[in-house]
């Protein structure tokens, strides 16, 4: 539908989505509806200019159901103009039914895609245009019934662009400059020149070039002619120019150097320069004497241009003669002017005069003569006239030096005949003689054309009134020859030339030139020719009419030189004229033309009468003509209501009154249709009142349909005329149509469209709302809402209720009916309560425990999802802001986080708030708690040590500042321990005390002391400071510690000692005192330091002496020693000088046993070793034993097996002595038992129970540690007083590896067994529950990036990545942190786009994939992806699909019979291998084996499996020898030959695991215990040979006791018992199964066990370690039932108790596995008995708890017979029921230092591979059926902090393997 506007003014409205105003003023109802016939439509218009606004009738719509029709066009357009970068419309809209459908073409072709071009509804409209725009377009229309179009043509303007080039110019004078004007944004312009203000026209030196006058070109340029240079490019409004600025520089040429005067020699060469500048770069010429040099072989030319612009001239003569001497002139010219330089060059030769040419002369110029001298040297040149020596008068110059003769102002009387003389030598003279003539140059009379007339005759003379004839006289106009044309005659008579023209014309107009020319000169002069015409009339004004309210223009013209001007003049009236000037002013309504007609606008009746047209120009009469304008009357209607108002059913009239030239007929229309007065409600009556006819119309009754528009039409001959009647006819509105807006948490905005308004103006609104459950009584009501507003906002509502909605229009006539009622629910807000019960719970120094609950259910405002937790630190110099964590909601009543990370012992205080969809409540108030203590975090520094005394020693520090206490100090701890001379460590001490100072007394005297400090609190200790040396004061030695006296002979003896216990200092010296008892004779020997033995000569045989002996220090003397009586004899008995004692030694060297032997005659020496039955036998002398000839026993290379007591015995004729030593060997130690005790998002506390030390102090621990899957290993030192470590600046939830490695004196031990832990955190997770984008539309998407929980480890990447499904380029965004949103910007409208993201912390990554699609450009979404599917897949029948099916399950059947088959040939390859290594094993144990052997028990049958390589040895004394390998060896009893029937022996065979990797060591603390001994014995393990350190060459040992049986027992713990007697039991043998477990995370995570449900068995091992790790158990019995199987694969049960302590009485099988424990805590009277015991040290909860190796050997040994029980029971043979897992190798740390130590590298270091042999419970189908549904149940064993779950019976707990 279409309502179209006569006005061209700008139409603005409110834009709607159902009307459109285009740029004609056309409105557009799209879709029209009925209820549009109810609307007025009103157009209102603005000036653009004025601002005034106006408004037309209101118009209404007759709405009628559509009819078949074709398409007619409604708007078109022919021609469009638009500036580039515009915004243009095409209209194109057309009429129809069904409604057209169009197309667009352009130049004949289909538009191509174009996001610029864009069909609307009411054409095309094209964004940002540009220039290929241009062009035809053709708008296509049709529908069924036919088809239109519409075609135009659009031209894309662009601004005019002007450039004008070069942008620099720098020129000179009379130089040539040309400019260029390229014009761009249209074909067709016009260029003018402007310099320096002026307007440029072409002339002489000036010329245009090219279509548009575009190139300017300049020569000759003058001084004046420099300046701004403007180019002005005009093409009907617009306008464009550029200018340039001309700089013309001084060009006149500058000689800047040049040649001298100077004499030269015959052939000297000549090389003279002239160095000249100027614009543009002049040119150069040479003379001689005014004759210009010629180049030749004898003379050079040449000259170039230097990078600066200058010219340089240079002229080089060779081999100079006399004839080359005289003046040398260098001329350099451009166009700006001429300069010259000239030098006389003499050359030395007979002086001569060169011949002289004849001068011409300019009268009133000067004139320069000169004598051309040759040779050099001469006297004097001088000039005659007539004999007359010159100058004689003041205009005479003569140059001596030069021959140089100035005549100025030359005149008449100059001319003459000159004579230059020169003398060449005092007595002769040389002359030559020029004759000077005198030209005079003309002079023209100066002469000025007059003011002339067209048609008068002009004569102008030119004449010549002096100069020297011939004459030639020329004339020019306008600077070229005067054109034939014009009819001008020039008179040549002898010294004159006249100008004749008989009839002027304006051409003659022109600027005349007379020329004159004679030999002397050409001179000019110049005149203008204006030529003025009378004024006459082109166009005479003629008698016309006029229209009334039309334009008119009157017709006058004239011409004339100068231009004439016209006036216009008016008499009103038919009568005699009397005119009167008319006033013109600008934009009144009478305008004067440019070419002298005058314009009447909007013609009136007091316009008619005479008007007078007058021309004059002051040449001539002026002319003038008169003419009539009359003025037509059209019929018009002159008064008639423009609206007027009526009541429905009334009757009601309107009147028309119409003037203007009769006869006038007046006619009545309603909305373009002529009314017919005959009609039964309508009466027109018609009368004339004078001039006027009336006519009126009366409807009777009205209704609503008359409500409309009426006009009357009045018609004449000259014109029409209409007024435009509104009626309204009133009654009450029709309700609004309401619809919603916008609905919020709080208010509901409306949008209404008003009905009918019943012809009254709305004069309000009432808006009613109430509660759905309500009535509309209730209802509250807003009343008289602004009839000005079409929507409205109700407020103060409730979040998330639901609420109707109506409402009632009024005006002046009634109210109308109530509206459609609207049911709305309100949105959710942000929660209006805070959370409620705050409270704080610190559960470790950087944790704190915040719980709450929900806000109050009123205040919630909506379903709350999630809380944000705030915290700060509580403390004056703590952050203002609020760190947040957001924490989702779990539904609740308590809802809890913990806070970590946070500082130790601080204050700080929390908030809470409640969050919905909507937003975040009020914050709780803020609650303050402060944080656990814990230990310090730094050490005391500066800690200073003084010796005061040999006893005391005096120590300071820094006391700790209170940010490192991390609580409330408690004390400081000095831990002390003495390094003893022989390098053991003394016993590490404590001391406390509260000040930062303390003295230690009581201290070992000279002796150096480690001392380390450390600050503690109510938490624990904290870290040590850096150990400190001090060594305590010198003072007197102690006695030695023993003294040795002998007689070697009758006269003297030795004397032997050993040195002091006490040092107490340096010994200085020893000396011997030798006392004589009768008489009392004493004397002194001193020896040095290092000696302890001394021979004391000349005594008396037969006599007694007191020896004894004394040590030195710098302090004085010690105390004496014992004093031994000693005497010297002939025949002395054998007698040792050493003593016994215990002699220690590191391994893998050599050690020297002493034994120094005195007697006479000498003794013999005889070494003996303890056995540990008792009876010494001799030492065995081989290559690494031997025995010295000074006594000395010598063992080389000294292995662990070498320790014992080692006897010397001395003996001759005459006695015998014997000492014994007891040898201990220092091996490295025993590796740790390490754990993990505490863990945190960035730490890891470890914890260790040391090893056995080797025989030697521990010195220190080396700990490394590494990250998961990497090869880099860090490692750090820590004290040997230390049993605790934190590494500290870890990855947040990351997997370390760490091992622990102790060093004594020997070097460092065993490594650890790696375990494994877990720093607090995980990777990124995305809540499901969060939106991921905000908003999009059609080329934009926000991302909500909130959802993303960082799981405890700070986002340390976030990668995002998107691209349009059909693209298969992606757009990646790389950000190093997380921002709470990101925006994609750019996006294609209406398309799907994939998007993934990829967020990383510390602990891993997360993925997030998603597809969206942006919307279409209105709004709206766009359809779905479609998944292609496979046609091949979707159409295959179900014969294909079942021949798939069966095709794979063969290949699965196939599959499995393969790997059966290998299982099985596998499996007989093993026992093939079994069958022959037994065989061997038996015969070489029968070989071996002897009676002798068994009945003295001195050889010992050892078995060696070495686990890495898998070979079993057999060790008969020093020999091994191979038997097979890869093999896992079953233990029977004929393994062992026949049993031997003596009870008291016992054959041991030992397993070696020295490369063994371990795990985390034994589940009971056996820190004390080392391989080969009972750990309940270890304080007695120094005491003997018995406790020798077997641990690095027997491992694992195999007990057989001789009583009948028929099986042996193999004790898989390194805890092995010690040697014992016949029949002995071994009391304390724990035995423990496990498998290893697969490296994955959930692997670590998941291995638990359901209680009295499925387990494997490694996990009820862990359980079971767990177990006696609980607090609440520390104390428990434990009840162990142990199952294993036998070769018939039998189960078999046993169970024993462990009361109280950590051993378990139970038959030990091959490889038991617990089947079942119970742990019972101890009753309440009980508890008393066990606080004393000793507990150990629990792993850190939560983390996987690796076993020692020997738990995971199942591969080792399948068979044993069980030692007996506790109660007396035997079990029977059992084979092991584990199944090995597949198993994950943990690298090993890098080596240590290379020590002397018998452990493989770590390549030999092999891992072992599950699958070698392992027996798997044999169970029925029934009992595999229950194990597999009980294995799948998720409840476990131990919590999440790793502990066993509590029941409901503390004293009873029961954990079974079904």
């Amino acid at each position: 539908m279409k309502l179209s506007e006569s006005s061209r003014s700008r139409v603005t409205s409110i834009s709607k989505r159902l009307y459109l105003i285009t740029s004609t003023g056309a409105l557009y109802i799209v879709d029209v509806l009925p209820e549009d016939g109810l609307n007025n439509y009103r157009c209102t218009t603005r000036h653009r200019y004025t601002g005034e606004t106006r408004q037309s009738n209101s118009a209404r719509l007759i709405v009628s159901d559509p009819t078949n029709a074709e398409p007619a066009i409604l708007d078109g357009f022919d021609r469009r103009e638009v500036m580039i970068n515009r915004r243009v419309e095409l209209p194109c809209k057309a009429s129809g039914y069904p409604p057209p459908k169009y197309r667009w073409l352009k130049d004949n072709s289909p538009l191509e895609p174009d996001s610029r071009f864009r069909q609307t509804i009411s054409g095309l409209l094209i964004e940002n245009t540009q220039p290929s725009d241009s062009g035809t377009y053709v708008c296509e229309v049709w529908n069924s019934y036919g088809n239109a179009e519409v075609m135009g043509r659009l031209y894309v303007k662009q601004p005019l662009k002007a450039v004008v080039n070069p942008r620099k110019v720098k020129g000179s004078v009379g130089s040539k400059v040309s400019l260029s004007c390229s014009v761009s944004g249209s074909d067709e312009y016009e260029i003018s020149w402007y310099r320096n203000g002026e307007i440029i026209y072409p002339g002489n030196n000036v010329r245009f070039t090219g279509l548009n006058r575009e190139n300017l070109i300049i020569e000759g340029m003058t001084k004046s002619d420099g300046g701004a240079y403007q180019c002005f490019a005009r093409k009907g409004k617009m306008s464009a120019q550029d200018f340039v600025q001309v700089i013309l520089e001084d060009g006149t040429p500058k000689i800047l150097s040049s040649f001298s005067e100077k004499v030269v020699n015959p052939n000297e060469p000549l090389f003279m320069v002239c160095n000249v500048k100027g614009t543009p770069p002049p040119r150069c010429s040479w003379s001689l004497d005014d004759d210009p040099v010629i180049k030749d072989s004898h003379h050079h030319l040449g000259h170039y241009e230097t990078h600066e612009g200058h010219v340089v001239s240079q002229l080089n003569v060779t081999h100079t003669q006399v004839q080359d001497g005289g003046l040398y002139r260098c001329t350099c010219s451009n166009s700006a002017g001429v300069v010259y330089h000239q030098a006389r060059i003499n050359v030395r030769g007979r002086a001569s005069i060169r011949p002289m040419k004849n001068i011409t002369a300019i009268a009133g110029r000067d004139a320069f003569v000169h004598c051309r001298v040759i040779g050099y040297p001469y006297y004097s040149i001088k000039w005659y006239k007539n004999s007359t020596l010159l100058p004689f008068n003041h205009r005479q110059r003569a140059f001596e030096n030069n021959g140089t003769l100035k005549l100025s102002n030359v005149q008449q009387v100059d001319a003459a005949e000159y004579n230059c003389k020169v003398m060449v030598q005092p007595n002769k003279m040389e002359s030559q003689s020029v004759h000077v003539r005198v030209r005079v140059p003309p002079y023209i009379q100066p002469f000025e054309f007059q003011r002339f007339t067209i048609g008068q005759r002009v004569f102008i003379p030119c004449v010549v009134m002096s100069g020297d004839r011939p004459l030639d006289i020329t004339w020019q106009k306008d600077g070229r020859p005067i054109p034939a044309s014009l009819g001008v005659t020039v008179d040549n008579i002898d010294f004159t030339s006249s100008l004749r023209i008989n009839n002027l014309t304006p051409d003659h107009n022109g600027n005349y030139t007379c020329i004159a020319r004679n030999e002397a000169a050409v001179v000019e002069h110049q005149s203008q020719l204006i030529v003025r015409v009378p004024p006459q009339f082109v166009v005479q004004p003629e008698d016309q009419d006029g229209i009334y309210g039309k334009t008119v223009t009157l017709n006058c013209s004239a011409e004339g030189y100068p231009p004439p001007t016209i006036v216009w003049e008016h008499s009103k009236g038919a009568g005699v004229p009397q005119f009167q000037p008319i006033l013109l002013n600008s934009g009144s309504r009478i305008q004067l033309l440019s070419n002298g007609s005058l314009l009447i606008k909007h013609v009136l009746e007091d316009d008619s009468g005479f008007y007078l047209c007058k021309v004059s120009n002051d040449v001539g009469a002026d002319v003038s003509k008169s003419m009539y304008l009359t003025v037509k009357i059209p019929a018009m209607i002159t008064s008639y209501p423009n609206t007027t108002l009526a009541t429905q059913g009334e009757e009601k009239r309107m009147s028309c009154i119409a003037h203007g030239e009769k006869p006038i007929m007046v006619r009545w229309e309603k909305e373009e249709r002529i009314i017919n007065p005959e009609t039964s409600r309508y009466v027109v009556t018609v009368k004339e009142v004078a001039d006027e006819v009336i006519s009126t119309l009366v409807i009777m009754p009205t209704v609503r349909e008359d409500s409309g528009f009426f006009s009357c039409h009045a018609i004449n001959s000259f014109g029409e005329d209409r007024g435009i009647i509104q009626l309204t006819v009133q009654e009450p509105p029709d309700p609004p149509e309401v619809e919603i807006r916008e609905v919020k948490d709080r208010t509901i905005a409306l949008r209404w469209t008003m009905g009918f308004d019943g012809n009254s103006p709305i004069t309000g609104y009432d808006i009613e709302c109430k509660n759905k459950s309500a009535s509309w009584l209730s209802a509250q009501v807003t009343k008289d809402v602004s009839p000005q507003l079409n929507q409205a906002t109700i407020i103060d509502l409730h979040p998330s209720s639901t609420y109707n909605i109506r409402m009632v229009a009024k005006n002046i006539i009634g109210n109308s009916n109530p509206s459609n009622e609207l049911t709305i629910t309100t949105d959710e807000a942000a929660p209006d309560g805070p959370p409620q019960d705050v409270t704080l719970e610190p559960t470790s120094p950087q944790s704190i425990k915040v719980s709450w609950r929900p806000p109050q259910k009123h205040l919630q405002n909506g379903v709350i999802r999630g809380y944000q937790v705030g915290y700060r630190e509580y403390s004056p110099g703590g952050s203002h802001q609020f760190t947040i964590i957001s924490v989702d909601t779990t539904g609740d009543t308590t809802e809890s986080i913990v806070l970590d990370n946070l500082k130790k012992f601080t204050q700080y205080s929390v908030v809470v708030q409640a969050a919905n969809r909507a937003g975040t409540g009020p914050s709780s108030q803020q609650v303050v708690t402060k944080t656990l203590e814990d230990v310090p975090s730094r050490p005391p520094e500066n800690v200073l040590a003084v010796a005061k005394s040999p006893e005391v020693i005096s120590l300071s520090w820094m006391p700790l500042p209170r940010e490192a206490l991390n609580g409330n100090l408690q004390g400081y701890r000095v831990i002390y321990w003495a390094n003893l001379p022989d390098g053991e460590l003394g016993e590490i001490k404590n001391v406390t005390t509260g000040q930062p100072s303390l003295e230690l007394d009581g201290l070992e005297k000279y002796t150096n002391y480690s001392i380390q400090v450390l600050a503690f609190t109510n938490a624990g200790d904290g870290v040590r400071s850096e150990q400190i040396y001090v060594r305590t004061k010198e003072d007197v030695p102690g006695p030695p510690a023993g003294v040795k006296a002998a007689a070697s002979s009758s006269s003297a003896v030795f004397v032997s000692w050993l040195p002091p216990l006490k040092l107490n200092g340096i010994i200085r010296k020893y000396i011997v005192f030798c006392s004589n008892l009768h008489p009392m004779v004493m004397s002194e020997f001193e020896t040095a330091p290092d000696k302890y033995f001394y021979r004391i000569p000349n005594l008396a045989r037969n006599r007694q002496y007191s020896v004894w002996v004394v040590a030195v220090t710098a302090a004085g003397h010690g105390n004496n020693s014992e004093k031994i009586i000693v005497e010297p004899l002939d025949k002395a008995p054998a007698r040792i000088l050493t003593f016994n004692g215990t002699v220690t030694t590191p391994w893998m060297k050599d050690i020297v046993l002493p034994c120094k032997a005195v007697g006479d005659p000498p003794p013999t020496i005889k070494w003996l070793k303890g056995n540990p039955n008792g009876t010494p036998t001799p030492v065995i002398v081989d290559g690494r034993r031997s025995v010295q000839g000074n006594g000395s026993f010598i063992i080389r290379t000294v292995k662990a097996e070498d320790s014992g007591n080692y006897s010397c015995v001395a003996s001759n004729n005459l006695g015998s002595d014997e000492i014994t030593l007891n040898l201990q060997v220092q091996v490295p130690p025993d590796q740790p038992r390490l754990t993990v005790t505490k863990t945190t998002t960035t730490s890891i506390t470890l914890s260790w129970i040391p090893g056995d030390n080797g025989g030697s102090s521990i010195r220190g621990y080396i700990l490394q540690y590494s990250e998961d899957n990497s090869e880099q290993w860090g490692s750090f030192p820590i004290s040997p007083s230390e049993r605790s470590y934190r590494l500290e600046n870890l990855k947040c939830g990351t997997w370390y590896k760490f091992t622990l490695t102790a060093q004594n004196a020997v070097g460092p031990g065993r490594i650890s067994e790696i375990i494994e832990a877990k720093t607090h955190g995980k990777e990124p997770q995305f809540a499901k529950e969060h939106e991921l984008f905000t908003s999009i539309n059609s080329t934009r998407a926000r991302l909500n990036l909130a959802g993303w929980n960082n799981g405890g480890c700070p986002i340390t990447s976030f990668i995002l990545e998107y691209r349009a499904v059909d693209s298969a380029t992606w757009t990646t965004a790389q950000r190093t942190s997380l921002t709470k949103s990101y925006i994609l910007y750019d996006l294609l409208e209406a398309t799907w786009y994939e998007l993934q993201m990829k967020v990383t912390n510390s602990a891993g990554s997360a993925d997030k994939q998603i597809t969206f699609a942006t919307l279409n450009a209105d709004g709206s979404t766009i359809p779905p992806l479609l998944k292609t599917g496979d046609p091949i897949s979707d159409n295959m029948s179900g014969s294909g699909g079942l021949k798939m099916v069966v095709t794979i399950t063969s290949i699965l059947v196939v599959a499995v019979l393969v790997f059966i088959m290998l299982m099985v040939l596998k499996r007989r390859r093993r026992e093939q291998r079994l069958k022959r290594l037994r065989g061997t094993l038996q015969t070489n144990l029968k070989n071996t084996r002897t009676p002798d052997t068994v009945n003295k028990q001195q050889q010992t049958l050892r078995m060696h499996i070495d686990i890495p390589r898998a070979q079993l040895l057999i060790e008969e004394r020093d020999t091994m020898e191979t038997i097979d390998d890869r093999s896992t060896v079953l233990l029977t009893d004929n393994d062992f030959g026949e049993t031997n029937k003596q009870k008291s022996s016992t054959v041991t065979h030992t397993v070696h695991y020295q490369s063994l990797s371990q795990a985390t060591g034994p589940l009971v603390d056996v820190s004390d215990a080392r391989p080969g001994t009972n750990p309940t014995a270890r304080r007695t393990a120094k005491a003997g040979p018995a406790a020798a350190r077997s641990r690095y060459a027997s491992q694992w040992t195999l007990n057989r006791p001789h009583p009948t049986s028929s099986s042996h027992t193999l004790t898989t713990d390194w805890r092995l018992p010690t040697p014992r007697a016949t029949g002995s039991v071994d009391k304390e043998s724990d035995s423990y199964s496990v498998s290893p477990s697969q490296d994955t995370d959930r692997a670590r995570s998941s291995m638990v066990s359901t209680e009295s449900a499925s387990s494997t068995y490694e996990e009820l091992a862990r359980a079971y370690e767990h177990a006696k790790m609980e607090e609440q158990l520390r104390h428990a019995k434990f009840t162990i039932t142990e199952c294993f199987i036998s070769d018939t694969s039998s189960e078999q049960m046993t169970a024993g108790t462990n009361d109280y302590t950590d051993s378990m009485t139970s038959s030990t099988p091959s490889e038991s596995g617990i089947c079942r424990f119970t742990a019972s805590p101890p009753k309440p009277q009980d508890v008393s008995r066990v606080m004393n015991m000793a507990v150990p040290k629990a792993h850190r909860p939560g983390e996987l708890v690796h076993l020692p190796p020997y738990l995971r050997m199942d591969f080792l040994l399948n068979r044993g017979v069980p030692l007996p029980a506790r109660g007396g029971g035997v079990s029977t043979m059992g084979q092991t029921c584990l199944e090995p897992q597949r198993s994950r190798t943990l690298k090993r740390p890098p080596p240590m230092e290379p020590t002397p130590m018998e452990v493989p590298s770590p390549r030999e270091v092999q891992q072992w591979q599950p699958g070698t042999a392992s027996t798997l419970p044999h169970r029925d189908v029934r009992e595999r059926g229950e194990a597999a549904k009980l294995s799948t149940s998720q409840e476990s064993l131990l919590d999440s902090r790793g502990h066993l779950k509590q029941s409901n019976n503390p004293y009873a707990k029961s954990y079974t393997l079904v």
